[in-house]
């Protein structure tokens, strides 16, 4: 199901650790999603003086109650600290401390973490972070898990001084928002206990967040004095989580789990959302566009309903039924360049030449809009190819190779796209740019691997003497 859009870590992982590394995480990606993470942490990022379209949020598929924060102004949130979190404020009381670490400088510097995690692993934290910056988040996020199984704990670890300051800020930042610093207290009250299991049970939020009685302590009075206290959860903002709670909980809990935690007899919105996603993983078409139908009925302006109800459609073959309910999707979320490449895609597996050039125009705004979608750059460049734009094609290639961080792919579609556009053009400089990156990126690594290796010797020798 790719209504939430799976982007793997494995052809980055391939590249920098080799090919026996397990997919253990995967960056999620959908639209309702991201904008609800805009739209609730915006405010946050003002309060701490940040730019907020400087600091970018990652969702990752992964049960623990995580997040961090790295590579500068990024944030990463676990898929079971959402699914764990009781409400909207519990979130944000999360994501208002990370922005704290990030306004109050706590990254760990190149030469602490080298220190730390060993050069392999910083190695793949630094290209990350540049490969973010440069407008790649699946590349980087790759790369950051590339070392993260080996560092994390470690590379992560903030010091109990640094995890009370950034306390103390995130409740002046919730205070500022008119926000209960509540959630961020219990949501560490949910994980007190944790503090007395051995390090190997706890949960890596503990671990990367040093927690004891007195901290708490600290956090509770602090945000009792909040003229804010008892202000319970934004409801509209309350709504939103608790649907984009039963979405991933639908698409990532087995069918028969998420049908007990939301029955039929649950009609909110946020349960038939749940059950959409159980229906279709179960393979019940007909069950899933039924709660799907019911969900447009209920508010027929929403763009995202419609997105799902036209992935279910596209997903059983029935294409053509697809694309009236995707082009719905779009109108009336006209700003969501994942909505947008759903539709591109219908249009392009339906392989007719009309449908093909109407997909290129959809497809060219999706990749603007959001440089890092490589499945939007895939289709554009199977758009581009049926289309006869060969240099275009080759260029969208390379966009879609280095957006997943295959640097020796993204290099040869780079080339190749050079040697048919003309040079000097923006698209032949793009080209160029990418192969230069991909290149240094390339050697970077057979750099790193060739010391990997004389070390490997050194050891040995060492070690027979």
């Amino acid at each position: 199901m790719r209504h939430y859009i799976l982007k793997s870590t494995y052809l980055l992982l391939t590249l920098f650790v080799g090919s026996h590394v397990a997919i253990a995480q995967s960056f999620l990606r959908d639209a309702e999603t991201e904008a609800f993470f805009r739209e609730i942490s915006d405010p946050i990022f003002i309060a701490a003086d940040l730019n907020p379209t400087s600091v970018n949020m990652y969702l990752l598929a992964a049960k623990d109650m995580q997040a961090f924060v790295t590579g500068g102004q990024n944030i990463f949130i676990h898929s079971g600290l959402i699914i764990a979190s009781d409400d909207v404020n519990q979130l944000l009381g999360v994501i208002a401390h990370e922005t704290a670490h990030i306004a109050n400088g706590n990254s760990v510097t190149r030469t602490d973490a080298a220190k730390i995690a060993g050069n392999t692993s910083i190695l793949s934290m630094v290209l990350g972070a540049a490969a973010i910056l440069a407008g790649s988040p699946d590349a980087g996020m790759g790369l950051f898990m590339a070392g993260q199984s080996v560092a994390r704990g470690q590379f992560f670890a903030h010091t109990r001084v640094e995890e009370s300051t950034a306390d103390q800020s995130g409740a002046a930042y919730l205070e500022r928002t008119g926000t209960s610093g509540q959630g961020l207290s219990q949501f560490f009250e949910k994980l007190r206990h944790q503090e007395i299991l051995a390090q190997v049970r706890q949960d890596p939020y503990v671990r990367t967040h040093p927690l004891n009685s007195q901290r708490i302590l600290a956090l509770q009075k602090t945000v009792a004095t909040s003229p804010y206290f008892h202000t319970p959860p934004n409801p509209v903002f309350n709504e939103k989580f608790n649907r984009i709670k039963a979405k991933l909980i639908g698409y990532l809990y087995e069918p028969s789990r998420t049908l007990k935690l939301y029955p039929l007899t649950d009609k909110s919105t946020a349960a038939r959302y749940a059950r959409v996603y159980a229906y279709h993983k179960a393979l019940e078409w007909d069950l899933a566009l039924a709660e799907a139908d019911a969900l447009i009925a209920v508010e027929p302006d929403n763009g995202y309903f419609y997105e799902i109800k036209g992935q279910i459609l596209f997903e059983n073959g029935r294409v053509r039924d697809a694309l009236p309910v995707f082009k719905k999707a779009v109108e009336f979320a006209p700003n969501q360049p994942l909505v947008s490449t759903a539709l591109g895609q219908a249009m392009v597996s339906l392989e007719d030449d009309q449908m093909m050039k109407d997909a290129i125009p959809i497809l060219e705004h999706a990749t603007r809009v959001d440089s890092g979608n490589s499945f939007a750059w895939f289709n554009l460049a199977k758009a581009y190819s049926w289309s006869g734009q060969e240099a275009e094609a080759s260029l969208a290639t390379a966009e879609r190779f280095y957006s997943i961080g295959a640097a020796p792919q993204a290099m040869q579609h780079a080339r190749h796209a050079m040697s048919l556009l003309a040079t000097g053009t923006p698209q032949w400089l793009r080209a160029q740019d990418i192969f230069f990156v991909s290149q240094e990126a390339v050697e970077r690594y057979e750099r790193n691997q060739r010391r990997r290796r004389a070390s490997g010797l050194t050891f040995q020798a060492t070690s027979t003497q």
